[in-house]
């Protein structure tokens, strides 16, 4: 199996059109389809299923899809490493992102390591925490940020920052009364709280946090980004749940931030890690991250 094969096979597994595939790979189709016979030849399978209805992958080609990605992935890594060492980089440093990171104390780590090691490439990744645990074990990241420290085997969640729980309020409500809004008031209220898929950790600890009221809230929607929440809070949608680290960067005038009576709940943000030994430059990046205030 050469990257030849491979690419030929990704791009009419992309498409699912052998025509399409080879004007992308700017071939003819001929040659592209004798690289996929190749390919099966030698993997010994049936890749795609070819008939009247159109192509699509067969079982064997799903899990060679999956690989083959993971392969590029690879491919494409060890050519940044290859050009950051060229540039004079001892080697980037891959941190993933998910759940929303605290902007705040993400800029603040970043300047130090750039005040302190400026000859390290840091490269950051927005994906989902599904993505980020996944890639984490197969070390296609060094570290990562989430707000879950679910993580199974094989990997470690350190709590670094905690930010307390604010209600996002539109201009004019009621509820701007109080100066310190009970929990209970606000879940009088419909609420425009964070997607499960897309704010994972966000969503578990905010929901762990509902569940201990006796009165069930109502959920009016449900978003991907502080954006929308604002969005929708402002038309009136509902109240949003959010960090207040978060909503100090959003300015709105149709939206006002308001904190939780009493003792506020705080969010905790993590930082994950593989359980194997880390080395010296990522030693160096968890001392500083670890370093900064725990509460914002």
């Amino acid at each position: 199996m050469e990257l030849r094969h491979l690419r030929g096979f990704v791009a009419v597994a992309e498409e699912l059109h052998f025509a399409r595939a080879a004007e992308r790979l700017h071939i003819e189709q001929s040659p592209l389809s004798r690289t996929i016979k190749e390919l099966e030849s030698d993997i010994g399978a049936q890749l795609f299923d070819r008939n009247s209805r159109g192509t699509r992958l067969t079982r064997p080609g799903q899990v060679l899809a999956e690989a083959a990605q993971r392969i590029f992935q690879a491919v494409e890594q060890a050519r940044c490493n290859v050009r950051a060492a060229a540039a004079g980089y001892r080697g980037p440093l891959r941190i993933a992102l998910s759940d929303g990171v605290l902007p705040q104390r993400l800029t603040a780590v970043l300047a130090r390591c750039r005040e302190e090691e400026p000859e390290v490439e840091i490269r950051l990744f927005e994906v989902s925490l599904s993505q980020q645990l996944k890639g984490l074990r197969e070390d296609l990241f060094d570290a990562g940020f989430s707000c879950s420290k679910d993580v199974g085997e094989g990997l470690t969640a350190q709590a670094v920052w905690q930010t307390p729980l604010t209600v996002a309020v539109p201009a004019r409500h009621p509820l701007l009364a109080f100066k310190q809004i009970p929990l209970a008031e606000a879940l009088s209220y419909p609420l425009v709280l964070f997607h499960p898929q897309t704010h994972t950790g966000l969503h578990q600890q905010i929901d762990s946090l509902l569940r201990q009221i006796p009165k069930p809230a109502t959920i009016a929607e449900q978003v991907s980004s502080h954006e929308v929440m604002l969005t929708l809070v402002a038309a009136g949608y509902g109240l949003g749940l959010t960090c207040e680290a978060q909503m100090a960067l959003c300015q709105s005038a149709e939206v006002v931030t308001r904190p939780l009576a009493g003792d506020p709940p705080l969010l905790t943000s993590y930082l994950l890690l593989s359980s194997n030994a880390p080395g010296e430059q990522l030693k160096r990046f968890i001392s500083r991250t670890t370093d900064i205030d725990l509460v914002v």
